[in-house]
């Protein structure tokens, strides 16, 4: 009895399982993917706002072209709604009416960047190179 008792004793000590070798290679695979992972960055577009001014009365209102776009990316010229390929040619013919006229986009903050690049885009293939954009809110 004494024998299988001792045999006993020895089999449980040898079957522990030394585990700081399997942590030293997570810990060097946990350094390798931190160190090789590449993080993304962003873009986007950066805006210098003006503060909120008093507003002086200008007597050119009929010289610029404005342009509403709301938050749902829906773009309005002349508070009528126009579709994103008519942009362009109402564009072009406003400038037709007056050749002074400057593009004022007044884009809603939740809209999308590419609707103002589009609108900026059509209004330099109708010639016109200075193009404004005035940000708003709903928050009053």
């Amino acid at each position: 009895m004494s024998r299988r008792s001792r045999n006993k004793v020895e089999t449980d000590d040898k079957s522990e399982i030394d585990l700081t070798p399997m942590l030293d290679v997570v810990f060097i695979m946990l350094i390798f993917f931190i160190v090789t992972a590449s993080f993304v960055q962003e873009k986007s577009l950066t805006m210098n706002v003006p503060e909120n001014q008093p507003q002086t009365e200008t007597n050119d209102k009929n010289e610029n072209i404005l342009i509403q776009v709301n938050a749902n990316d829906e773009i309005y010229i002349d508070t009528r709604r126009v579709d994103e390929t008519a942009v362009r040619s109402l564009i072009a013919q406003k400038k037709a009416e007056n050749p002074k006229a400057a593009v004022v986009v007044r884009m809603h903050e939740k809209s999308k960047a590419n609707t103002y690049v589009e609108i900026a885009d059509a209004a330099r293939e109708a010639h016109i190179y200075n193009i404004s954009l005035v940000p708003y809110s709903d928050k009053r």
